[in-house]
């Protein structure tokens, strides 16, 4: 993935999201009810990690499509088609990120003349501000503040099959997203304050999580992050800590590996220290959301295991 320019919006994607807007609000006002082709709750997910959670609770209640599927789309600078304005203007419900991450999906909702979908915006449910770190999906707390809220929202939406959703969420919980819990409860327990480096903020909350304290300078991690350079004083602090032995892995997001973190990742794996990647969207595409993750648990478990000796 390219470094994300978020502060840098062209003019012509500015006319292109105009345009999405102009074609959305016209489809909406006559197209018909989607609910009355498949009885389904019609579901538009900004993304297709909460795509994926919102499908699995919907079972076959509820009809998800995903907007951003394609792992190499950059997801703050994405401009929307009007088949995406669509498909936010005729849903039923409506999830995206929020946080600034993706600041065309209230743009879109906004076009909508009738009462509209009912609308979860993640970055608001959990608390995180304008300017926070907008990685939601990599915080397992906020994750499950997610999956209930989605549920109590089906159940509102269709109080019928109540007992359906609920069910739904327990054998999400329970059972999907049961090796996703225990890699998390054993890599803290096992790994309790071992000192990593990362590539960007996305790794934070899940860092957090797992009791990792990440030594590379938050405002390194932020730059990278934002598609904005990183300080020279940032950079020496971290080759500093990877000659230095300081970290004991060094964590990076592949889709977004900059010239200054392949250098970084190459320096880690010169000083012998193990590497392990993660990324910001489902790799592949088709993965569920624990699929995707439980791999790069393991993975990072590897690494910690290589590097400690437990």
């Amino acid at each position: 993935m390219i470094p994300r320019p978020r502060n840098l919006r062209a003019t012509a994607g500015a006319a292109l999201l105009l345009v999405a807007i102009a074609a959305a609000a016209c489809g909406a006002g006559s197209s018909a009810s989607p609910t009355a082709a498949n009885g389904k709750i019609q579901v538009t997910a900004a993304e297709s990690f909460w795509g994926s959670i919102a499908s699995q609770l919907g079972g076959n209640k509820a009809a998800v499509t995903s907007i951003i599927t394609n792992p190499d789309t950059d997801l703050h600078t994405y401009q929307p088609t009007a088949q995406d304005g669509r498909a936010v203007t005729t849903a039923q419900f409506v999830v995206y990120n929020g946080i600034g991450y993706d600041p065309w999906a209230p743009k879109l909702l906004a076009t909508n003349s009738g009462a509209g979908p009912t609308v979860l915006d993640v970055g608001q449910l959990v608390g995180v501000p304008e300017g926070g770190n907008p990685h939601r999906w990599y915080s397992p707390p906020d994750v499950q503040t997610v999956i209930n809220t989605i549920t109590a929202d089906y159940k509102k939406i269709d109080p019928k099959d109540a007992a359906y959703f609920d069910t739904q969420n327990q054998s999400f919980v329970n059972a999907g997203l049961a090796q996703y819990n225990q890699l998390i409860a054993q890599i803290k327990s096992r790994y309790p304050g071992v000192p990593v480096g990362a590539s960007e903020s996305i790794f934070a909350p899940m860092a957090q999580a797992l009791g990792l304290n990440v030594l590379t300078p938050p405002s390194f991690l932020e730059a990278i992050s934002e598609g904005t350079d990183p300080t020279a004083q940032d950079k020496a602090t971290i080759d500093g800590q990877i000659k230095g032995h300081q970290i004991k892995v060094y964590v990076y997001n592949s889709q977004n590996a900059t010239p200054d973190v392949q250098a970084q990742v190459k320096e880690a794996r010169a000083a012998g220290i193990p590497v392990t990647t993660i990324t910001e969207t489902p790799v592949p595409p088709s993965s569920t959301f624990q699929a995707w993750q439980v791999r790069q648990l393991q993975g990072l478990a590897a690494a910690l295991a290589r590097a400690t000796g437990q």
